[in-house]
């Protein structure tokens, strides 16, 4: 009995064996035949398709948070020509919703060029026209009969991004734009197009909509966080919007920077252009240099250069403050004659009472003194006819003449130092003056403060461009300046802070000669002057109530710098003192 279990177990045990080698066999069998190769290649391109996927665009917010350009989605409609049922249900409806040619959709689908099978009739549809369409959609659907397909069959619609600008026209000149074809022009956009954008991948998609969650994650493009203070910004361009009318001037910029560490707070400019509407620019603007004309449009600034000159002859040990010289309003300089923007002689005057005066002769008086070696030594190191760096696209140089250029005269010694002659943007002139508010530091402006990348934030750190002055001429220029316009009881002063700055009334060069009738109104100033935080840089193109600076820019200074310490919790100087000593 005991041997007879043992012969069918042995038995059982070698069929089953036998058994299991027949199922290995014939799936290596399978798994190695041609067509079973075919058929995992069929069901392999069925389950998944190679598609490039492209990173949602970086944001772009101000240094307080407030969002100035992000994304948001909006459609492509299209009809699909393979299972279309009525070609004229889909045009009138499209054409209705969209405002559209019902003709022009009609024919599209009715007559498609060879071999399409897709055909697209609008894009960049906005969320809520296609919400409708589809409603419409699924109506037609449900009344079809049962087993049939509803009369919009074939209209298709596809979701993309597209940039979106928040704030509309506010700061529209820093942050520049991106066009339908994803590529960034002007300003943050423009400078960092790059970074925004992120690096498109190449992934394995399945088509299969319950296998979404393969779906690899593409790292979104670096979100940037700008300087720019947007309540600041929005009021200085109020400001500026305000004083064009006032004054009737036909253009404007105002710059707020900090002459600390070079941050732009704020950017007002005209004219500004709805960003969200970017296709409007070739009817606002006439070239690209007008986008920006803080940074892309180079001018005669006039007499706001006066303070780089007296900055060199002081640090050169040409002049001291008291200093003096006997004005008698007129000076002769390689052959041509100078004067005084109201031709009279001023007398016996120190230096401070020629920037208060705003002496022409005097200027040229020091920069002769000085001579053409030493005076465009300076110059050159305060960074006229060179790039600041500022990282916004679009950047002019503008342009120093100096003695070896085939169009620079002896003459021209004496007229660059009162800002004829010579053309800079007001971020150059900003960025030379912030070495006397920054004790002899020369810094670079710039509108980012930090990447995001990854959940990490990275800061941007300041940068200097040199140091063509000592701190102590820095420290006697800003004290000079700051007791002119105490003397003259400037316009520009700000109740409860010492300020510093110039006044520029620039006479427009036209055809080779100064248009006496119109003129460039500057004003560039800092404070407090014991420890300035703030630098503010106005330009009014053509004022028409007065061609003055002194009487248009700074008035417009004053303004903004009581926005700007309010904005910049700036107690006066009285309280600052008291915190100080305590």
């Amino acid at each position: 009995m005991r041997q007879q279990y043992a012969r069918r177990t042995r038995a059982l045990t070698i069929m089953m064996g036998l058994i299991a080698l027949a199922i290995v066999v014939q799936m290596t069998r399978i798994q190695n035949s041609v067509e079973a190769a075919a058929f995992r290649e069929q069901a392999s391109n069925y389950a998944y398709e190679l598609r490039t996927v492209y990173p949602d665009r970086g944001e772009i917010y101000d240094r307080n948070g407030h969002l100035l350009a992000g994304n948001m989605s909006v459609f492509e409609i299209g009809v699909d020509l393979n299972t279309v049922k009525d070609a004229s249900a889909i045009a009138a409806s499209v054409s209705a919703e969209l405002n559209l040619d019902y003709s022009k959709i009609l024919n599209d689908i009715q007559n498609p060029t060879d071999g399409i099978v897709y055909v697209v009739i609008a894009d960049f549809v906005e969320p809520e026209h296609v919400v409708k369409l589809q409603a419409l959609k699924d109506a037609l659907q449900a009344q079809a009969p049962a087993g049939t397909q509803g009369a919009l069959t074939g209209l298709e619609f596809k979701s993309h991004p597209q940039r979106s600008y928040p704030e509309g026209s506010l700061a529209s000149n820093i942050i520049g734009f991106m066009n339908r074809d994803g590529r960034g022009f002007f300003g943050i956009e423009g400078k960092y197009d790059t970074l925004l954008a992120g690096n498109p991948v190449q992934v394995l998609v399945p088509t299969d909509p319950n296998k979404a969650f393969e779906i690899s994650h593409v790292p979104d493009g670096t979100t940037l966080v700008l300087t720019i203070n947007r309540d600041l910004q929005a009021a200085t361009e109020q400001i500026l919007d305000e004083a064009l009318v006032t004054y009737g001037a036909q253009g404007g910029t105002i710059v707020v920077m900090d002459p600390r560490n070079g941050e732009l707070l704020a950017m007002a400019v005209t004219p500004r252009m709805d960003l969200n509407q970017f296709w409007n620019y070739n009817t606002i603007y006439d070239n690209a240099s007008e986008f920006n004309r803080a940074i892309s449009l180079p001018y005669e600034p006039g007499s706001v250069i006066k303070i780089l000159t007296m900055a060199a002859a002081l640090d050169a040990g040409t002049v001291v403050p008291n200093t003096t010289y006997l004005d008698t309003g007129s000076i002769l300089v390689g052959g041509a004659t100078i004067q005084n923007w109201n031709q009279e002689p001023w007398g016996i005057q120190d230096m401070t009472g020629c920037l208060q005066h705003s002496l022409n002769v005097c200027m040229a008086t020091i920069s002769t003194e000085m001579g053409a070696g030493t005076f465009y030594s300076y110059m050159n190191n305060f960074g006229l006819g060179h790039l600041t760096g500022v990282d916004l696209a679009g950047e002019a140089a503008g342009r120093l003449k100096i003695p070896g250029d085939s169009d620079w005269y002896p003459v021209d010694l004496a007229t660059n130092a009162f800002g004829q002659g010579v053309t800079a943007t007001p971020v150059q002139i900003m960025m030379a003056a912030s070495s006397i508010a920054n004790k002899g530091h020369t810094v670079t402006p710039h509108a980012l403060y930090a990447m995001v990348r990854d959940g990490r934030q990275y800061d941007v750190p300041a940068q200097f461009a040199g140091t063509p002055i000592s701190e102590q001429t820095a420290r006697t220029l800003s004290d000079m300046l700051a007791v002119s316009l105490e003397s003259e009881g400037s316009l520009a002063l700000v109740p409860g802070y010492r300020i510093a700055g110039k006044t520029g009334t620039a006479q427009i060069p036209v055809n080779g000669f100064y248009d006496t009738t119109k003129t460039n109104a500057s004003f560039i100033g800092w404070g407090p002057v014991d420890d300035p935080q703030f630098m503010i840089y106005v330009w009014l193109e053509k004022p028409s109530a007065s061609i003055w600076g002194s009487e248009t820019a700074a008035p417009v200074f004053a303004e903004v710098a009581e926005k700007t310490v309010i904005m910049m919790d700036i107690p006066p100087d009285s309280i600052r003192n008291q915190l100080v000593t305590k």
